[in-house]
């Protein structure tokens, strides 16, 4: 068998097992663009909480921890509203969070059903909710982001959309909220489309092998049918008029589409499979900013959430959520009023809310995360640019925040990594590494078309993907009809005779 028979027969049979698979595939993806996997963003969660009230929230937060008997350093810590009542949230070591209760200090220990419909019914004030059940995971609750609260209560809210929240096992808090509207188109969408059969079952801890797999069947598929497209397509007609050899319309149209298609196809097949970081392709021996930890002690805090929050009020900042900070050796006290309305406080110092840290100060801040490494370039960026930029709510990537301004610092390390830098929070946004920056132009913009020219001008990015979807479902769908063709007439075949 020469070369050319083989790629002919790999096609032929990878398209018989793969194609309607790839069909669903694209399908699924032009679901993807308007309707996303279920998340609850920052704007949602802020919306869903009530204003703190100065004059009787809560116990300085040192008294809490000391109530509570925290007997670790935490990571982070907030103070919010779980079921009407304020509530600090501790971020503790090993990706665990502890609820201390804000007026008694009293730890949550356990979440059970009565706390979770307390929980929706201050998310969703205006409508009835209805406590269904609790689970550890279920077809809207896969990522990696929930174990932490894990198990999880589910409340169905009868609001206009038909919510389902999902309360936190360890807190109590609404984590997700998933509409009939994602739920729905769900089922074709991410769903479908991430494979997420194989999610929760026997098969759970094969699911990425499983996407490895399959996208590296379909990458064989279209590099062979696009290869095969080629050297059957002539610069001079065949005898019958066409320069493709195929008599039949059906199968004439599926050699067009390939070679019109299949390269863009097969980008997308590629694109898929580097979404999972097969063989960590991505990883590199880049090292994590070092943050500055936080530091809670007794001393001096008799008052200082009430203080804190008088202070936000005589700024005109109704907060809804505060968190602790540390920069620079200082601690200061975040408020967040919504998702873009936030205000910082010196919690040593005098009342006197600001907007940002100073930009000097926290370049200083930023360069001591890299130890033994320099600042080559440092820039304040204004605008969405390649490498940072922010997607549409219903995208994958849409419910992380990118803020605006952030700074920049890029360092001379052997990954060349890049540290994007909240003036607002003093956080880190964004990590680049050279890697990161590779997967960038190998995932985000081959998959996506992740490219600003048509993120900024919708719908033209719109009708291109719709375009080249609706190029690969027809390949697909042709293939399939082809292939089952093929195999019908396997099985229809008279036996040879004997004579």
């Amino acid at each position: 068998m020469n070369l050319r028979r083989a790629l002919f027969l790999t096609h032929r049979w990878a398209g018989i097992a793969l194609c309607v698979f790839m069909a669903l595939w694209f399908a699924s993806g032009v679901v993807m663009m308007y309707v996303g996997y279920p998340k609850l963003n920052l704007q949602e969660r802020m919306q869903g909480l009530p204003a703190l009230d100065p004059a009787t929230c809560c116990l300085p937060v040192a008294a809490a921890l000391a109530s509570a008997s925290v007997g670790e350093v935490p990571q982070a810590v907030r103070l919010t509203s779980i079921g009407g009542r304020p509530h600090y949230v501790v971020r503790l070591a090993r990706n665990r969070e502890l609820a201390i209760d804000g007026h008694s200090g009293e730890p949550v220990t356990a979440v059970g059903a009565e706390l979770a419909l307390r929980s929706a019914a201050a998310f969703a004030p205006h409508a009835q909710a209805r406590y269904r059940d609790s689970v550890d995971e279920d077809a809207w609750t896969h990522s990696k982001a929930l174990d932490r609260h894990r198990p999880l209560h589910r409340v169905d809210v009868a609001d206009e959309a038909r919510t389902l929240l999902y309360v936190s096992g360890q807190t109590g808090e609404v984590v997700r909220d998933a509409s009939a509207t994602e739920r729905h188109w769900g089922w074709v969408g991410a769903w479908l489309h991430w494979l997420y059969v194989f999610r929760g079952g026997v098969v759970d801890r094969w699911w990425t092998e499983i996407i490895i797999c399959t996208s590296l069947a379909g990458a064989v598929l279209g590099f062979t049918g696009l290869v095969s497209g080629v050297l059957r397509w002539r610069r001079h007609p065949y005898p019958h008029g066409s320069r493709s050899p195929y008599r039949a319309w059906l199968m004439r149209w599926h050699h067009w589409l390939g070679l019109g298609f299949g390269l863009l196809l097969l980008s997308w097949v590629v694109s898929g499979l580097l979404s999972v970081n097969p063989w960590k392709v991505f990883d590199s021996q880049a090292r994590r900013p070092q943050v500055p930890s936080l530091v809670l002690t007794a001393g001096n805090t008799a008052d200082e959430t009430q203080r804190s929050l008088r202070c936000f009020a005589s700024a005109g900042l109704r907060v809804r959520e505060m968190e602790w900070l540390s920069l620079g050796g200082e601690r200061y006290v975040l408020g967040r009023e919504g998702a873009e309305s936030t205000r910082l406080l010196r919690a040593d110092g005098d009342c006197l809310p600001f907007a940002a840290h100073d930009l000097d100060a926290l370049r200083a801040v930023g360069e001591r995360m890299l130890p033994n490494s320099q600042v080559g370039r440092s820039r304040v960026q204004t605008a969405y640019d390649w490498h940072y930029y922010d997607r549409a709510p219903s995208t994958m990537t849409g419910h992380v925040v990118r803020p605006l301004p952030v700074l920049v610092l890029e360092f001379d390390d052997p990954a060349e990594s890049w540290l994007y830098l909240d003036p607002r929070t003093g956080g880190v946004v964004q990590v680049l590494d050279s890697h990161l920056r590779v997967k960038r132009w190998l995932f985000a913009l081959l998959h996506s078309w992740d490219w600003k020219p048509l993120l900024d001008n919708r719908p033209l990015w719109d009708v291109l993907l719709i375009l080249g979807s609706a190029g690969g479902l027809l390949i697909s769908l042709s293939g399939a009809v082809l292939g089952w063709r093929r195999l019908g007439r396997g099985r229809a075949s008279p036996p040879k005779s004997t004579a």
